[in-house]
C-alpha cells in the first residue's frame, strides 16, 4: 500500500513538474516559412522509493534535461552506473551534473546544433575541471532538433536511446553499444588513485551518431534501459503510434506516464518473459522476469508552426 501512495506522488509531482517545463509551439503566423518544434513531457521512478527524494531532472540515478536556444530544441538522457555504490560514491551525481551541464550549455548557445557528440565531449570534459570532482559513469543520449534545417541529429553511447515513430511505423531507432552483455560503453571518471584495471572508460567521441529530416506529427522517444529492457518494442510502437500529429501536451504527458508505469510494473513481473531476459538467453543465462531499474521517459512529437 505504501509503495502504491508513493507512486501516486511520484506521478503527480512528475506531472507537475512537466506541466512547468512543456514544449510548446508558437502560433503559426501567416507568411513566414513553417519550422519544427518539439512538444515535449517527462514521466519516469527511481528503482527504490526508499530515502528517494524527488528532484527535477532525476528519477534515481537516471538523469535528463529538456533546453532550447534559438533554432535548436534539445532533450537527453542519462543513466548512472549502479556498481558504484559499492565504493561509496552516488551513481546518481554522475549522471546529473552531465545533464546540468548539457542543459547550461543548450542554454547560453554554446553548442553545436548539428552535432550532440560535441555537447556530450564538452560537458564531460568540463567535469574533470570541477573543483569538486564528481566521480562515478554513465550512458547517456542526447537528441537536437535543428529548426533551421529539419533535422534531428542524435548521439548515444550505452544503452539508453530514442524510437522515431511515423505514421505508425519505426523509421529510426538508436542501437545499443555494448562491450559485452549488460555491460554498455560508458564515460566514466575514476576516483584516484583509481581503479583503471576494473573500470570501463570510453571516451565520447565513440558515441554512435544519427542524422535524419523530421516531419511533421513524428512522435519521438527517448528513454534509460530501464524502458527498453522491460517494455517490448511492438508495445512500445502502439503506444508511440496513439500520438501521431498529436500537439496537445496534456495527451503527450499522459502516453508518457502510461509507458514510465508500464516499465515500472513489467520491471518487477518475476514471470514475464522481458526484452532484457530474452538478451539474457541468447547468451546463454538462464533468465525470467523483468529487470528492476531507474525509468526515465522523455516524450515528445514533432509539430511544424
Amino acid at each position: 500500500m505504501q509503495s502504491l501512495v508513493w507512486t501516486g506522488r511520484l506521478v503527480s509531482r512528475v506531472l507537475w513538474n512537466s506541466i512547468n517545463n512543456f514544449s510548446t509551439a508558437p502560433d503559426p503566423v501567416v507568411g513566414k516559412k513553417l519550422e519544427p518544434h518539439l512538444l515535449s513531457a517527462v514521466s519516469g521512478f527511481p528503482k527504490n522509493f526508499t530515502n528517494t527524494k524527488l528532484k527535477k531532472g532525476k528519477f534515481g540515478d537516471d538523469a535528463w534535461f529538456s533546453a532550447k536556444w534559438k533554432t535548436s530544441d534539445v532533450v537527453g538522457v542519462a543513466d548512472g552506473v549502479g556498481g558504484w555504490r559499492d565504493y561509496g560514491i552516488d551513481p546518481g551525481e554522475f549522471s546529473s551534473f552531465l545533464m546540468k551541464t548539457c542543459e547550461r550549455f543548450v542554454s547560453c548557445g554554446k553548442f553545436n546544433s548539428s552535432d550532440p557528440s560535441k555537447l556530450l565531449a564538452s560537458s564531460y570534459y568540463e567535469l574533470f575541471e570541477n573543483k569538486q570532482q564528481i566521480f562515478g559513469s554513465t550512458t547517456a543520449c542526447i537528441v537536437v532538433l535543428n529548426r533551421d534545417l529539419n533535422t534531428i541529429y542524435t548521439a548515444n553511447i550505452g544503452d539508453s536511446g530514442f524510437v522515431v515513430v511515423r505514421h505508425g511505423k519505426i523509421v529510426h531507432k538508436s542501437e545499443e553499444q555494448q562491450h559485452y552483455f549488460n555491460t554498455p560503453y560508458q564515460l566514466s571518471i575514476p576516483p584516484p588513485p583509481n581503479h583503471n584495471n576494473s573500470v570501463i572508460t570510453d571516451s565520447p567521441e565513440s558515441a554512435d551518431t544519427t542524422n535524419f529530416r523530421v516531419e511533421d506529427g513524428d512522435v519521438i522517444l527517448l528513454a534509460t534501459d530501464g524502458v527498453f529492457d522491460n517494455v517490448p518494442l511492438q508495445i512500445l510502437l502502439n503506444e508511440l503510434t496513439k500520438l501521431q500529429g498529436e500537439r496537445d501536451v496534456l495527451e503527450i504527458q499522459k502516453v508518457a506516464n502510461t509507458i514510465a508505469l508500464m516499465a515500472r510494473s513489467l520491471a518487477f513481473d518475476a514471470k514475464f518473459l522481458s526484452p532484457f531476459a530474452k538478451a539474457a538467453r541468447k547468451h546463454g543465462i538462464g533468465a525470467l522476469g523483468g529487470k528492476p531499474d531507474d525509468i526515465t521517459v522523455l516524450l515528445g512529437t514533432v509539430a511544424f508552426s
